[in-house]
């Protein structure tokens, strides 16, 4: 019985060509040439232009991904938020050092960051909590994040046992707050024809400043 994909991937394939990428045109920080990009993927409407792809390694030496949501981007760095229990977290716990991604595919760009990760203060991670839908701040407390569960059922039921008992004005779980990912290296792809992309990389130097390079496609 043939198995193979009904789809031929192998000739699946675009040809980018939207825009372009030169040394003369970026930032001098990464950071500005990150906000610069992502207010054009916001105004392209692309689909959730905040969401990454966030890279760690285990104690056991194998790495795992997860989409999570960008919530801060300054010059300290890259923010998000979640469980302090989950298999993500237990994986920084074990290895501080983590790589994230954007893929904005309306403009045919990337960007790849790469850091050591902290966590960011109770009075960060309290304020965005504040910040949330109640439905949310309610979410927070009930999942065991990254943990089996033994039916939908039974997560709902928690949610609702927790609706009950914390009221309208729910106080951040211990187990929940944010993680700052402080960049030493980022990369900004754009597509180019014939696979020719553009990409151009910054790396952090011992005295803080940033290194420029171009990288082959």
């Amino acid at each position: 019985m043939d198995k193979s994909s009904p789809h031929d991937l192998a000739q699946m394939r675009k040809s980018y060509e939207q825009a372009e990428l030169d040394e003369a045109q970026v930032a001098p920080e990464p950071i500005d040439q990150f906000h610069r990009w992502f207010d054009e993927a916001v105004h392209a409407r692309a689909l959730e232009p905040n969401a990454m792809t966030v890279a760690t390694v285990g104690a056991d030496g194998r790495p795992s991904t997860r989409v999570l949501l960008l919530k801060g981007a300054d010059a300290q760095g890259l923010v998000w938020f979640t469980n302090y229990d989950s298999r993500k977290s237990q994986d920084l716990a074990h290895n501080p050092f983590a790589a994230m991604q954007f893929f904005w595919g309306e403009l045919e760009r990337v960007v790849r960051i790469e850091g050591r990760v902290e966590r960011v203060s109770d009075a960060e991670s309290d304020g965005y909590y504040r910040s949330r839908p109640l439905g949310s701040r309610i979410g927070a407390w009930v999942s065991p994040q990254s943990q089996v569960l033994a039916s939908r059922a039974e997560l709902e039921a928690a949610w609702a046992r927790r609706q009950a008992e914390l009221g309208d004005d729910p106080p951040r779980p211990p187990n929940w707050g944010g993680f700052r990912l402080v960049p030493d290296r980022w990369e900004f792809w754009q597509g180019r024809p014939s696979r020719l992309h553009d990409r151009i990389a910054y790396v952090r130097q011992t005295d803080g400043s940033w290194l420029r390079q171009r990288l082959a496609p």
